[in-house]
């Protein structure tokens, strides 16, 4: 996948990040409050590594979008261009089973998305978008390696349980 990250996207999705973190810092700290931020998030960084298909597209869209966005507003603000370009890196690779399991997480945070309100809404989209950006970047990636580890350990117990014989009850 080839995908432009610069200084700009990245203060983009601080921005977004931020923006998203600071009223539950500031408020009663709950963290029921930071689901549906952290459901965007999830499926965000994963859909950095869905090379080829829809997800993988719309995270580089994310992200090229962010860049020409964040160099313009930082151009804009400080006169000084945001530009400067920074290495990209993904966290893992998704197998089949892991596949299975991201899609079936993604019809989640769809439903999610419906059943909530305009400020949970916005949160859900927040997380998406700042992880799809900052999720390319190598130190983020290596931080967050675990997740698709775990999405492809999810779908592979999944076959084995069902392949098995031992039904799911």
């Amino acid at each position: 996948m080839n995908v432009a990250i610069n200084l700009g996207s990245v203060a983009v999705a601080l921005a977004i990040l931020w923006a998203n973190l600071r009223p539950w810092w500031k408020g009663g700290r709950d963290p029921k409050a930071l689901l549906p931020f952290g459901a965007g998030a999830g499926i965000g960084s994963l859909a950095t590594i869905c090379v080829g298909g829809v997800l993988g597209w719309g995270a580089a869209r994310a992200a090229g979008t962010s860049a020409s966005l964040g160099e313009k507003g930082v151009s804009t603000t400080t006169g000084v261009s945001g530009s400067s370009s920074l290495p990209v890196a993904q966290m893992g690779v998704l197998t089949p089973e892991g596949a299975v399991v991201t899609v079936l997480l993604l019809v989640a945070v769809v439903l999610l998305f419906k059943a909530s309100g305009k400020q949970d809404k916005r949160r859900i989209v927040g997380g998406a978008l700042s992880f799809a950006i900052l999720a390319f970047l190598p130190g983020v990636a290596a931080t967050l390696q675990w997740w698709p580890q775990t999405v492809n350990w999810a779908g592979t117990q999944a076959v084995a349980m069902l392949s098995s014989g031992g039904g799911l009850l």
